[in-house]
């Protein structure tokens, strides 16, 4: 049996021989039921990958003309945005 510690905002964290023996990744879906003094945990589905170059090409632009985020100028769309502080 392994001991994790529970954290200020309820936090623990798995032990990585469990996650891996599990396929516990992050993004991963846990479900828990508790029997008696007793909480259970059940994998429920497996996490995809977490890492940015996972995600390249799913950023939609509502900007017509701009295609890709190497084209979208930051400082641009900073200055035509209307300043509402006081």
């Amino acid at each position: 049996m392994r001991t994790a510690k529970v954290f200020e905002r309820g936090q623990v964290i798995i032990p990585a021989e469990i996650r891996r023996q599990l396929g516990i990744e992050p993004g991963s879906e846990l479900d828990f039921s508790v029997d008696g003094p007793v909480i259970r945990v059940e994998v429920k589905g497996r996490g995809k990958s977490a890492r940015p170059e996972d995600g390249y090409g799913r950023l939609v632009g509502a900007e017509p003309g701009v295609r890709r985020l190497a084209e979208f100028d930051v400082a641009e769309a900073m200055g035509s945005a209307q300043d509402d502080r006081p």
